[in-house]
């Protein structure tokens, strides 16, 4: 005879399966979101670092230039 499963048993493993791919999938959409936010956080630091400097310099043209950037940055990551 084979060894062949219930359907009880087959019903028990395919819930399991299911229940691992949905904390899976969970764990993967934190991940992401982690990984976006050390992104996000990056650029902006690098921008307000851009723009101090250009303040330093008293270059108003870059500081406006990297003003409307880092407002563009901030809007599309608001999404």
């Amino acid at each position: 005879m084979k060894n062949e499963k219930s359907y009880t048993e087959l019903m028990k493993s395919k819930a399991q399966e299911k229940r691992v791919s949905r904390e899976s999938f969970m764990v993967n959409m934190y991940v992401q979101m982690v990984i976006d936010e050390a992104i996000f956080l990056f650029q902006k630091q690098r921008f307000l670092e851009k723009i101090d400097a250009a303040i330093d310099a008293n270059n108003k043209v870059l500081f406006q230039s990297l003003s409307a950037e880092y407002q563009a940055f901030v809007h599309q990551w608001e999404k």
